[in-house]
């Protein structure tokens, strides 16, 4: 490029500018007319959120929010009424609910030491974070409040089984799908041994199946995108990515409809998801299935061919066939493990006839208060602005430490009366066992370091971590976090009991966690070892694949509530459900979506995922190494060292002497910038330091 050439892009570039400005400028006069026409609206008598927000294209609770006399009765009635129990598809109750009664609070002693076919909400992944309805303006919102068991009977009869609904040891084998790897940025499709070269197109979904089913006449049930994400191919015409996903899904496919499913397999219809979705179609005779998926799902597959992938796949099926002689690899990591776990179910013993699914009600209560990993930015002036380095320790192959033991049996209900008439040990054995607590917290007033337990955060599931000195908050947690902030290292926070739930110790994940374990072992051992590049490459990438088949398999127990999504014709605007959120629109349709609840499913198993998650945020701040006899996590660092958490990563300002031994649990060091960087405020700014982190550390020649 010449100085005129750049002078030119530069005075185009100030055009696209003044563009935007304008389109802002109008986005922003046509939203405050939208919001005063709401507002006329609200003043008849008979008007009603839910017919209005399909017409404004807005959900329920935004039209509430611009119209607060919109809001439904329930929602504004008298304070002084007791709360409502939290509904199994509803994460927490109205925000303006006031809690329960107080109850006698107990001192925790420190121990000694159409519509599309409904699909399950995704676990998120660690290191993607994607918006997922349209553009709406946003809102404030006020702080949640965690639900709680009612008082008495009410309470006490959720304490118990979903009858006829049990775990059990499937009868059949899992049958293999063929499968084909593809890159639809250069066309390279490998199947098996062969590899071709296919011209892709527009590389709509259309496009794609006429070049694979050309190439390969017998078909394919299965299509793995290695690259390419041809579902963003015209992301730049939306607003936000899972629009345009949404687009590419629902364009024409002559010759194809969305696949209704079939047999065993009861995952049917399109599913959205901004970076990873899974289209699903079948001949309209019904003769062919077939999905395309994302190997994203799996692992990271940047710079990665698609016969590397396709190696790694099947060093995955041969290592897993070692353990699991009719071992199947499925569609995604989730429906993989929670398919290898069901079949380590005993098949004698106590629990030889399954294990029995909690009652809904507790089912939605653990749903609701019951985070997942642990995300957290600090920033300035908590830490400095100026960072003199950035050092990432990653908790290798994390959850795998924590499944040893897990709840299992009828759970008990442990009121603040019943803990406090126990004896301290008494005390002392609970708070070690399976429970799950409310508590009041109070945090010492010389604290000076990182927040210890979760609280709820403004947002849907959104959890942060106090920290200030003196303040005092209510909420649910663990009992490997109500541990850590008793007998921390620096100083015991007060914990007061507020009601829990406690079940036996068991070990329903111990053989499957197992058999992962060694096949990780072994896989990663290849990687180190093979002396062909591409597949000690493709050994990395299957060990990263038995990572995600835990992670994911444990997210699956947790069972959140599924989401339909539909669309309705804009001229039945009235047809759309009155509980759904308008994702999308255009001049002909209405793209919706909404909770359906908990479905039958005999594998929902949230109190297995609650302890394993509560396990691994208290691993993040203080745990022990017996070989060593020392410690290591966040709580072992010097106040303000601590720059972030993220699911089982910790990023610091000071490089750490942890012992390290490849063991599930051990913290890794996996990137580090050895030069003064101003410290992140977005998780934007983080992921990028991080990237550059790793880049350096690889630099030097260290392994991460």
């Amino acid at each position: 490029m010449d100085a005129q050439s750049y002078n030119t892009a530069l005075a185009d570039l100030r055009t696209v500018r003044d563009k935007i400005k304008k389109a802002r400028a109008e986005l922003t006069k046509l939203e405050a007319d939208r919001n005063q026409r709401i507002t006329q609206l609200a003043a008849y008598a008979k008007a009603k959120a839910e017919r209005i927000a399909p017409a404004a294209g807005l959900s329920v609770a935004d039209v509430v929010a611009v119209a607060p006399a919109l809001a439904p009765e329930s929602l504004t009635g008298n304070d002084d009424a007791p709360p409502p129990s939290p509904a199994p598809d509803t994460a927490t109750p109205p925000a303006d609910t006031e809690p329960e009664p107080a109850r006698q609070p107990q001192a925790a002693t420190p121990p000694a030491s159409t519509p599309h076919p409904p699909q399950p909400a995704p676990s998120p992944t660690p290191d993607t974070a994607a918006p997922t309805s349209a553009a709406t303006p946003a809102t404030p919102q006020a702080p949640r409040t965690l639900p709680s068991v009612p008082e008495g009977k009410p309470g006490d009869a959720w304490f118990t089984h979903t009858p006829g609904l049990a775990s059990k040891r499937p009868n059949f084998t899992q049958q293999a799908r063929s499968t084909v790897f593809l890159d639809t940025d250069t066309g390279v499709l490998v199947h098996r041994n062969q590899t071709h070269h296919l011209d892709l197109g527009s590389r709509s979904a259309t496009d794609i199946l006429t070049a694979v089913f050309h190439t390969i006449p017998e078909g394919a049930e299965r299509i793995y995108i290695t690259s390419g994400a041809p579902w963003h191919h015209h992301a730049n015409r939306y607003p936000y990515l899972r629009d345009a996903v949404t687009a590419w899904l629902n364009a024409p496919t002559p010759g194809w409809r969305t696949d209704t499913g079939r047999g065993r397999d009861r995952m049917a219809g399109h599913f959205v998801h901004a970076r990873n979705p899974v289209a699903r179609y079948q001949r309209e005779d019904g003769s062919q299935h077939v999905e395309i998926r994302s190997a994203g799902e799996w692992f990271d597959t940047e710079g990665e061919g698609p016969a590397t992938i396709r190696d790694a796949f099947v060093l995955l099926w041969q290592t897993l066939r070692r353990h699991w002689p009719d071992a199947v690899i499925m569609g995604s990591p989730s429906q993989t493990g929670r398919d290898l776990w069901t079949r380590t179910i005993p098949t004698r013993g106590q629990y030889a006839d399954g294990f029995p699914v909690l009652s809904e009600e507790l089912r939605g209560l653990l749903h609701a208060t019951a985070g997942q990993g642990r995300n957290e930015l600090i920033t300035p002036p908590r830490v400095p602005e100026q960072l003199p380095q950035l050092v990432e320790y990653d908790r290798t192959f994390a959850y795998a430490k924590h499944t040893w033991k897990s709840p299992v049996g009828t759970p008990r209900r442990i009121t603040a009366a019943t803990f406090a008439s126990w004896t301290e040990k008494e005390q002392t054995r609970a708070l070690y066992g399976c429970g799950h607590w409310q508590v009041r917290v109070t945090i010492p007033d010389t604290w000076n370091h990182v927040g210890l337990l979760p609280a709820p955060a403004p947002g849907e599931r959104a959890w942060h971590y106090p920290a200030a000195p003196g303040t005092t908050f209510t909420t649910w947690a663990g009992g490997p976090e109500i541990h850590t902030a008793l007998t921390n290292p620096i100083t015991p926070w007060k914990v007061e009991i507020l009601d829990g739930i406690l079940w036996e110790d068991g070990k329903p994940l111990d053989e499957w966690t197992k058999k992962l374990k060694e096949t990780w072992s072994s896989l990663s051992a290849q990687a180190q070892l093979h002396g062909d590049p591409q597949q000690a490459r493709a050994a990395h990438l299957a060990s990263r694949a038995v990572r995600s088949i835990l992670l994911y398999g444990i997210g699956s127990f947790a069972q959140r509530p599924r989401m339909v999504t539909g669309t309705t014709p804009r001229t039945m605007e009235r047809d759309v459900p009155p509980d759904a959120e308008i994702i999308g629109f255009d001049d002909e349709l209405i793209t919706w979506q909404r909770p359906t609840g908990f479905s039958r499913d005999p594998n929902a198993h949230p109190e297995w995922a609650a302890a394993i998650w509560s396990g691994a945020r208290a691993a993040l701040l203080t745990q022990r190494h017996r070989d060593e006899d020392t410690h290591a996590g966040a709580l072992h660092t010097p106040p303000g060292t601590v720059i972030a958490f993220r699911t089982d990563a910790l990023y610091l300002t000071q490089p750490q002497n942890w012992p390290y031994h490849r063991q599930p649990g051990d913290y890794l060091l996996r990137g580090h910038l050895t030069e003064p960087v101003p410290a992140p405020t977005t998780e934007e700014e983080l992921l990028t330091l991080r990237n550059a982190g790793r880049a350096a550390l690889t630099a030097t020649g260290q392994e991460a």
